[in-house]
């Protein structure tokens, strides 16, 4: 009972971490150190390495800078004769690799000193995560969460910005439609004036010309 308690716990574990994890280091002086992985179509493999070169002053590993080491990673695809799909360099760095097919893996790594000088003896940490490209990936679901708060948040103020302006729009074409009313009205007001005056003008001229006649002045 005990063994198939166990085996069932073991199963859940599986269930739950599909993801493989794996960390473990690399010695190595100067030479081209490699390992294996069997990796299925649409496997993500994901990855950080850094190197440290041995310093006899501290008798310990320190970190290391770009103008000590040059450090190439590379993969490659055994089953396709040792196709190349990844290399890159950096004494330290991320590696992200999505298989397109199935079969095993070469994955290399390589920390050569920039002088003749320098000394050669390195440990190289490498962690990396096996898993699908989906189950991986929902890992920055936190991250894709934020970025999709943030857009929405713009969309919102895009939209205000969008009745504001809606608004001074309404705004000025009804002030405009005012304006063009007033002065409508004012130039059929001049209009009315101008008749008014010019039958009043008619009116004294024909007045005065009938009482000229009475007086006899005309």
């Amino acid at each position: 009972m005990l063994l198939v308690s166990a085996l069932l716990q073991l199963a859940i574990v599986a269930l739950l971490f599909p993801s493989q994890v794996a960390a473990f280091s690399l010695y190595s002086n100067g030479e081209r150190r490699c390992f294996y992985k069997e990796l299925s179509k649409g496997t993500l493999l994901q990855g950080k390495y850094s190197v440290k070169a041995y310093d006899d002053g501290i008798q310990s590993y320190r970190d290391t800078n770009p103008q000590e080491f040059d450090v190439s990673m590379e993969v490659e695809e055994v089953f396709d004769d040792y196709h190349r799909v990844v290399h890159q360099k950096g004494v330290s760095g991320e590696l992200n690799l999505l298989a397109l097919d199935s079969g095993e893996h070469r994955i290399c790594i390589q920390a050569q000193p920039n002088s003749w000088m320098g000394k050669s003896k390195t440990k190289i940490n490498l962690d990396f995560e096996i898993g699908s490209d989906v189950k991986l990936d929902s890992k920055q679901k936190t991250v894709v969460d934020s970025l999709h708060q943030k857009v929405n948040i713009l969309n919102d103020k895009v939209l205000s910005i969008r009745r504001e302006q809606k608004l001074v729009r309404d705004r000025e074409a009804q002030f405009r439609d005012i304006s063009e009313s007033v002065n409508s009205h004012a130039m059929w007001w001049s209009v009315i004036q101008l008749v008014v005056l010019v039958l009043t003008c008619i009116w004294q001229m024909r007045h005065l010309r009938t009482f000229f006649v009475k007086q006899k002045v005309l």
